[in-house]
């Protein structure tokens, strides 16, 4: 199912690039395409957890993954708080996948490598996740560093607190920085903090991944919606920022 006119929108009287030194980017679905099957084999591996864990059949642990999920905003959290669950070890399994589905992706690199400014990755998930999926993608050297769930204190986005230490802890001015995120909610704080927002959707519905995650929701707190990273850099971006093309 494809999204009719969603491939660029801009907000009236959003935030620009001309001012923006820092550029923050979410990793899972937003670095990376649906079709690179990154985000479905770590959902399987969170369910297998799931299953180890309660002694549960597979369709009892997608249920109680989705609950965990939709109570707590990531299904680690739940564990940490309902077992006691140690979230490095957790982390550890939910990111033992194959990463040979990830293909180079030259045109976001060169993209990327030209953003004037610094570069950082904002990630639920694990820093040694986000080093394996970009530096597959040929992007990881492009980073200044990333920012994950354990430097979050595993606390997940959509939390103020999680923006808040991140922008801290690398002292980031969020009136001249923006962040590329996937799903919607999670640019409401950023964009109440001052930061410029880029909502980035699928081209293409993944059945994987819950439907409010992949909308193209036109909202004051979106800034730019696209659903092509690399092209969306290149031709809106890069001259704004005022980059001549190479």
């Amino acid at each position: 199912m494809h999204h009719p006119d969603k491939a660029q929108f801009t907000t009236p009287g959003a935030r620009g690039f001309a001012d923006v030194d820092t550029w923050v980017f979410d990793l899972d679905n937003t670095l990376y395409p649906s079709d690179a099957r990154v985000w479905p084999q770590v959902d399987e591996r969170i369910t297998l957890y799931v299953m180890g864990l309660y002694g549960l059949d597979g369709l009892s642990a997608r249920a109680l993954q989705k609950h965990f999920y939709h109570r707590y905003g990531t299904t680690l959290k739940a564990l940490m708080v309902e077992a006691g669950v140690d979230p490095h070890e957790f982390l550890d399994f939910a990111h033992d996948i194959d990463h040979s589905t990830i293909k180079l992706d030259k045109d976001l690199g060169d993209a990327i490598e030209r953003l004037p400014g610094r570069k950082l990755i904002l990630t639920n998930g694990s820093r040694r996740h986000a080093e394996n999926v970009a530096a597959k993608l040929g992007i990881l050297d492009h980073f200044e560093d990333v920012f994950d769930i354990a430097a979050a204190d595993f606390v997940p986005k959509p939390e103020r607190s999680t923006y808040e230490r991140f922008l801290k802890a690398h002292a980031v001015e969020p009136s001249r920085a923006v962040l590329f995120e996937d799903i919607a909610r999670n640019l409401a704080v950023p964009h109440d903090l001052g930061m410029a927002t880029v909502l980035v959707v699928p081209k293409i519905i993944d059945p994987y991944r819950e439907a409010f995650e992949q909308e193209a929701v036109r909202e004051p707190h979106i800034d730019h919606i696209t659903d092509d990273l690399a092209a969306f850099l290149s031709n809106c971006v890069l001259p704004e920022a005022g980059v001549v093309p190479a």
